[in-house]
């Protein structure tokens, strides 16, 4: 049962992304313990990273959790591939078409008035 954690991040990621045959996994074993490499869709990024990157926390967790009861350290690295969608930080109803202005940005504004 080496590679439960590598058969459990597979089952996980491919139930959240819509995208499944694009879905990755490498699995290496060194003197740090274990890293699993994980590749999806472009598209699929922000699925697997989550809100504020609590997707991507939890998973971390739950293999680390079944890293311990296998005596290994497990760690997850998510390759983040050319053209992912990826939010520049939690912006709330501000979206792309209305973002958030600077202070200056804002006093110009007002001069206007």
């Amino acid at each position: 049962m080496e590679e439960a954690d590598k058969i459990f991040l597979e089952y996980v990621v491919k139930a959240l992304v819509d995208n499944p045959n694009d879905v990755k996994i490498e699995r290496t074993v060194d003197e740090m313990g274990v890293l699993i490499t994980l590749t999806v869709n472009p598209a699929d990024m922000g699925k697997i990273i989550g809100r504020m990157g609590n997707t991507a926390k939890a998973i971390r967790t739950l293999l680390r959790i079944i890293g311990m009861k296998n005596n290994a350290r497990v760690n997850l690295k998510i390759n983040e591939p050319a053209g992912s969608l990826r939010p520049e930080g939690h912006m709330g109803s501000h979206g792309p078409e209305n973002p958030l202005k600077t202070v200056d940005q804002a006093m110009e504004d007002l001069k206007g008035i």
